[in-house]
């Protein structure tokens, strides 16, 4: 082709490429802090909302000893817990919507096997008797005295069952969405890999626990320890929220005899 055949036959560009949709990847540690900031206190706003409705529907004066007393009882502690989930599961859709992986994918919503559950099992109890005999040989009380009187209120007012519910249900689905689901999964592919993110997550969860004294602190941090191992081992969230459920169903019965020898 002569060069006045090549004028007549400019070469024409490619189009464009369209731009590459981003491909999904988790949060890692600054945006999952800060994602699971907000989830917690989306969860807090959803259980102060019941508390705060609780004190102002009270016909008596508002006073602090009032408020006190509103966050005692065992219907409104129930009622909070319950309130704090769909909070939460709110929270939580909104981060993991922008990162473009899937819901069940990112919070490991997987089926477990029956070894990991029987192994699960057999740890949680070996780790929980242990406490239970370092608390006797201390002489310290097995059971915290607040949630004694939280059983007692919510059975006086017949919601013992909801209470329940809540404690052995709703609390540890909450819990462990946001621990060993959202923070662990971020914080595991960050810097901190899965070792860091098991700590860090359990002090997360132990500091969720303000109402217990340094004792119970230890036994937290130690079970959640525990959890985060067994989410790393199994791949699947499913196995730490029914040992959570398990053992807070536990320490529900073992409150429940303790208020009715008192």
């Amino acid at each position: 082709m002569t060069s006045t055949e090549a004028s007549m036959y400019p070469i024409v560009a490619p189009p464009p490429m369209p731009p590459q949709p981003r491909p999904p990847q988790a949060w890692k540690f600054i945006g999952t802090s800060l994602w699971g900031l907000a989830v917690f206190v989306a969860m807090f706003a959803g259980q102060l909302s019941v508390l705060a409705y609780f004190v102002l529907t009270d016909p008596a004066p508002f006073s602090f000893d009032k408020v006190t007393e509103h966050a005692g009882d065992g219907l409104t502690v129930a009622l909070s817990v319950v309130a704090g989930l769909p909070m939460a599961l709110l929270a939580l859709w909104i981060p993991i919507r922008l990162s473009g992986v899937s819901l069940a994918d990112y919070l490991a919503l997987r089926w477990i096997s029956w070894r990991h559950l029987l192994l699960g099992i057999a740890a949680l109890v070996a780790l929980v008797l242990g406490w239970e005999g370092v608390f006797y040989a201390m002489g310290h009380e097995t059971s915290a005295g607040f949630v004694v009187d939280v059983l007692n209120s919510a059975r006086a007012e017949g919601a013992l069952w909801l209470l329940v519910i809540a404690i052995c249900v709703v609390a540890p689905v909450t819990e462990e969405l946001l621990t060993r689901g959202f923070l662990y999964r971020g914080w595991s592919e960050s810097a901190l890999r899965p070792a860091g993110a098991i700590v860090l997550s359990s002090l997360v969860w132990t500091a969720m626990h303000l109402q217990y004294d340094p004792f119970f602190f230890a036994e937290v941090f130690s079970i959640g320890l525990l959890f985060g191992y067994l989410r790393y081992r199994s791949g699947s969230i499913l196995l730490t929220v029914i040992l959570h459920g398990l053992n807070n169903l536990a320490a529900t019965l073992q409150t429940l005899w303790i208020a009715g020898h008192s």
